[in-house]
């Protein structure tokens, strides 16, 4: 598979007007990871993601003639753990039409950027370990770490 063209792939901010494809790549992405959500989750996301705010989820999208296919959405946070602020890449989809092809390295790329601006040197995100494709991007890109992630849902 051969990489797209850079100059062929814009990786911009989401707006208002991207909410139908942005449902699709995301819901392409909750079901990568066999997940549903309510319509209200989605309509909380879709709010959050808009809402114009430093502390608040942003979003990027990689739109290519025309077309969204791929998204990112990444949270500025404090840690205790350093002086600066830190940046957690939540969610990372490109559509499988594209993948493999350079979609998603842009969009790691254009998130940690954004956080260099911002000020913020540090940049994080976790995946599952059956994303085999995904973690061979990752595994070029970033240092994968010793931690393992606990939860409690009550």
């Amino acid at each position: 598979m051969t990489s797209i063209k850079r100059d062929a792939l814009t990786i911009r901010p989401l707006t208002a007007a991207d909410e139908v494809e942005w449902r699709r790549l995301w819901t392409s992405y909750l079901e990568f990871y066999e997940t549903t959500l309510p319509e209200a989750v989605y309509e909380t996301a879709w709010a959050r993601l808009l809402k114009e705010s430093v502390r608040e989820f942003q979003g990027v999208v990689a739109e290519l003639d025309g077309r969204l296919v791929g998204l990112a959405h990444y949270l500025f946070h404090r840690t205790l753990w350093s002086t600066k602020d830190t940046c957690y890449l939540m969610d990372l989809f490109a559509d499988p039409l594209v993948r493999g092809q350079g979609v998603g390295g842009a969009l790691i790329e254009a998130v940690r950027q954004r956080a260099l601006l911002a000020g913020i040197p540090s940049l994080y995100w976790m995946t599952q370990e059956f994303n085999y494709t995904g973690r061979i991007l990752y595994d070029k890109v970033a240092e994968k770490t010793p931690f393992i992630v606990y939860e409690i849902n009550s």
